[in-house]
């Protein structure tokens, strides 16, 4: 259990890490800290009963549904959330790995690590897709107009 706290934690880390790199506002850095490490910590909790597609799928729709409920409690843009919270769950290892046994000359590997980081990929998407399709209005229960 303490292993998942420190790998949420270094999830958080390098989200803000690429909040930095991406130019988002200092003052959203905490949001998108949380957001990636939530996300990432529902991907551990997912993994042992499911398969990393779907573990995958399942993060993505909690980090979109943060960054959407975020950007209207904060009044910004969704995309400074999202992007630096959906880096924690994009197939970097897999894709590098795909690229290495096909360099290597191991296709067979290649074509496994590849498939599974596409698979991945699409999950990703499909949860961003799936929560975007959800009507803002429904982040805006309870906020009170100005």
């Amino acid at each position: 259990m303490i292993t998942l706290f420190f790998q949420a934690l270094a999830a958080a880390a390098a989200t803000v890490g690429f909040a930095l790199l991406y130019g988002a506002p200092a003052r959203y850095y905490p949001y998108c800290a949380f957001i990636g490490g939530a996300g990432w910590l529902v991907y551990l909790l997912a993994l042992p009963a499911s398969s990393a597609p779907t573990a995958s799928f399942a993060a993505t729709v909690l980090v979109i549904l943060m960054s959407r409920w975020f950007a209207v409690r904060r009044e910004c843009p969704v995309t400074i959330f999202l992007i630096a919270g959906i880096i924690p769950l994009v197939p970097g290892a897999g894709i590098y790995w795909a690229s290495y046994y096909a360099v290597t000359d191991r296709m067979s590997m290649a074509a496994d690590t590849g498939l599974e980081a596409f698979k991945v990929a699409v999950a990703i998407v499909l949860g961003i897709v799936f929560v975007f399709e959800l009507p803002q209005k429904l982040f805006r229960v309870g906020q009170h107009k100005k």
